[in-house]
């Protein structure tokens, strides 16, 4: 894939890790993790798990927390 794909991935990624860090929970990364589930595509899922596994530049913290904990669950 490209890296412009890539790139809006990551964006997106970060996006709503920044969005659940405003929000009140004891579990800011599952519900990251739970938002990736519900709402994005398999394969853009399995591309963040890519970009992950190649070291996952450019995710926030939370970002990055929440693709490991979905890799977990494909696991």
């Amino acid at each position: 894939m490209s890296g412009g794909y890539d790139a809006k991935l990551v964006r997106m990624a970060n996006q709503i890790a920044t969005f659940f860090e405003s929000q009140p929970s004891d579990d800011r990364p599952g519900e990251v993790a739970a938002h990736l589930r519900d709402f994005w595509d398999p394969r853009m899922r399995r591309r963040l798990d890519e970009l992950l596994a190649a070291g996952g530049d450019g995710l926030s913290p939370l970002a990055r927390e929440a693709a490991e904990r979905l890799r977990a669950v494909r696991a």
